[in-house]
């Protein structure tokens, strides 16, 4: 009898549990910014669905570009922080979920999404 009675129990704490959202590990959405390449040519480059709480060294601006990216567009779902240096460092700044940006005067070489990546 105690077996029947245990069941219903642990199938609604089974129902509860699945029903719970769980953190996301992505930002959802799109985040674009323009530059210049080695070379000299206008470019855009974007990162789809980006990792969170991870730094990330925009493609395009690496050390062989003397060049920063410019006029960054934050159109995940998360807030974005971009950095001046390569490796999140330098000076940062914040752009809003969905609608956040900069203008060509915003120098960027890195980006995080939602929590700021901790230091090891």
């Amino acid at each position: 009898m105690r077996l029947r009675s245990a069941f219903p129990a642990v199938l609604g704490a089974a129902l509860l549990f699945a029903a719970v959202p769980t953190s996301a590990s992505a930002a959802e959405g799109q985040f674009r910014y323009d530059y210049v390449t080695a070379e000299g040519y206008d470019a855009t480059g974007f990162l789809n669905n980006p990792p969170n709480g991870v730094c990330i060294n925009l493609p395009g601006v690496d050390s062989e570009n003397p060049e920063p990216a410019h006029s960054p567009k934050n159109r995940t779902d998360t807030v974005a922080t971009v950095y001046a240096d390569a490796d999140c460092e330098g000076a940062s700044f914040n752009l809003r979920p969905h609608t956040g940006g900069g203008t060509e005067r915003l120098k960027v070489r890195s980006v995080s999404f939602g929590p700021i990546p901790s230091e090891d």
